[in-house]
C-alpha cells in the first residue's frame, strides 16, 4: 500500500522498518540524516508530478513509502485486552483515523469494525498519524457475532447514545467495549439491542451532538479511568 505524508511516514519509517519497501523523496532534506542512512538502499527521488499522481492529488509534503499491506490483527488477540472499541457501520477514514489515534493515546487495547466489507488502511494509517500501525485492528462483518463472542469472555458493552446515562455518573466493567455507530444512523437496531448500558455526553450549550470522532475521545478517556 502507498503511504503519504510527513507525520505518518516518519513514524512509519522510525518504527516499522519491516514493513516498508520503497521510500520516495520529492522534497529535499525530508529525511533526517539518520532514516537517510538507514534506507538508503530503498530511496527513490522523484520529480513531484510523479508524487502528485502516487498521492492521487492528496498532500503528500515531500514523502510517500510503498509498504506491504496492512496486517488485521486476530480476533483471539484483541479478545485479550480489557478495552475494545467496536465501530458499527463507521465508513468515513477521516473519522476512523481520528478515532485510531485517541484510542491507542487514551489506553484503548484494539478495534473492531464492523458492517463494512473493507476499508481503506493506507488512509487509515494516514489520517491516525501512524497510530494505526501501533494498534489492534480487524474487519468483522457482523456486530453481532463479535458482541456474543465478547459476552463470553465477560466483556460489558456500552453504547454512545445521546438519551444515554451520562458518562461522568457510570462507573465501567474492568472488561468493556464502546460501540459508536455510523455517521449518520448511529448504532445498529440489532447493536443496541445487545447492550449493557448507554451513555452520553452531556452538553454545555444547546446543540445536537459532537462529532463521532470527539465523542469517541471523550467516552474513551473517561471509560478509561472510571472503572470498577
Amino acid at each position: 500500500m502507498i503511504v503519504y505524508g510527513k507525520q505518518v511516514c516518519l513514524h512509519a519509517l522510525e518504527r516499522h522498518e519491516e514493513a516498508i519497501k520503497t521510500v520516495y523523496v520529492a522534497k529535499k532534506g525530508i529525511l533526517p540524516q539518520p532514516l537517510y542512512d538507514r534506507y538508503r538502499d530503498r530511496i527513490t527521488f522523484l520529480e513531484n508530478r510523479w508524487a502528485q499522481s502516487m498521492s492521487k492529488g492528496g498532500n503528500h509534503q515531500g514523502i510517500l513509502l510503498e509498504m506491504a499491506p496492512f496486517e488485521e490483527a486476530s480476533q483471539a488477540q484483541i479478545k485479550t485486552g480489557a478495552f475494545v472499541l467496536l465501530l458499527d457501520g463507521l465508513t468515513d477514514t477521516g473519522n476512523i483515523g481520528a478515532i485510531v489515534r485517541s484510542a491507542y493515546a487514551l489506553g484503548v487495547d484494539g478495534i473492531i469494525a464492523s458492517g463494512v466489507r473493507q476499508l481503506n488502511f493506507a488512509a487509515i494509517a494516514r489520517t491516525s498519524s501512524g497510530a494505526l500501525f501501533e494498534m489492534p485492528f480487524r474487519i468483522e462483518r457482523n456486530i453481532l457475532d463479535v458482541m456474543h463472542e465478547l459476552t463470553q469472555v465477560g466483556f460489558r458493552h456500552y453504547g454512545a447514545s445521546m438519551e444515554g446515562e451520562a458518562v461522568e455518573s457510570v462507573t465501567f466493567a474492568p472488561q468493556r467495549t464502546l460501540v459508536l455507530g455510523n455517521e449518520e444512523k448511529g448504532i445498529s437496531k440489532k447493536a443496541r439491542r445487545k447492550l449493557d448500558m448507554t451513555v452520553s455526553i452531556a452538553m454545555q450549550r444547546p446543540f445536537d451532538s459532537l462529532n463521532v470522532s470527539a465523542a469517541a475521545a471523550i467516552l474513551i478517556h473517561r471509560m478509561s479511568y472510571a472503572v470498577e
